[in-house]
């Protein structure tokens, strides 16, 4: 007899709340800081000047947020993913690579806005203009393989496996970011403020494909051997 998968997430642990939370009460303090010209800008502004070296390797390690690059990575997962879960037969197996595309199609909605909204200038090593805050290339190179390893985990059966995929997913967002800081493309706290915003975003995501996992069988009980004498 299967177990509902619903009764067994009924109650969502408080550290899933503290995901959420704790990364969009960030973002909303590094935005209004940005919005304010407050403190933090200034010393975003100072750690810029001591991290902004412009260089091929930066500038290559920032092309990981590009929407050619990142984007047909998430595009293969879900691939992938959609045709192991059909095959396998599993119920709603579109669901997944149904949110993923959608989460991916929500970070130019969320991210132009913003950018216009705030309209803070760039670095001194970028044309004038505004519009840096928060990084798109962040917020792309994060959903996209942030959502890959998501939507690829339950279907690796090793440890090293799901380590080894968490493992290049975060390097290749923490080498898009480092990048775009390097490289001068960015603020610091325009890639920090992405970080929080994604966070928030591909937290929502689990938390959908948790909910959208198939039930799992109950273990048999062990029969009971004929020759035990109560």
């Amino acid at each position: 007899m299967p177990i509902p998968a619903q009764q067994e997430r009924a109650a969502l642990p408080g550290s899933v709340a503290l995901l959420i939370a704790l990364p969009a009460l960030l973002f909303a303090l590094i935005t209004w800081q940005v919005a304010a010209d407050g403190p933090l800008v200034r010393l975003d502004e100072r750690l810029s000047r001591v991290l902004v070296n412009p260089d091929r390797f930066s500038e290559l390690l920032a092309d990981l947020g590009n929407i050619p690059v990142a984007v047909p990575v998430l595009a293969v997962a879900l691939g992938y993913v959609a045709v192991r879960g059909r095959r396998a037969g599993a119920d709603r197996w579109w669901l997944p690579v149904a949110a993923a595309a959608l989460l991916m199609t929500l970070v130019p909605a969320l991210v132009v806005p913003l950018k216009a909204l705030m309209a803070r200038p760039g670095t001194p090593t970028e044309p004038p203009g505004t519009g840096y805050y928060p990084s798109g290339h962040t917020a792309t190179a994060a959903v996209a393989y942030g959502s890959a390893a998501l939507l690829l985990l339950p279907w690796l059966r090793t440890t090293l496996a799901r380590r080894t995929l968490i493992t290049v997913c975060a390097a290749l967002v923490l080498g898009a970011s480092y990048g775009l800081v390097r490289r001068g493309y960015h603020w610091p706290l325009d890639v920090v403020g992405s970080w929080c915003l994604c966070a928030v975003l591909l937290t929502s995501l689990w938390l959908v494909l948790q909910r959208t996992a198939p039930d799992r069988p109950r273990r048999p009980a062990p029969e009971p051997d004929p020759h035990d004498v109560a």
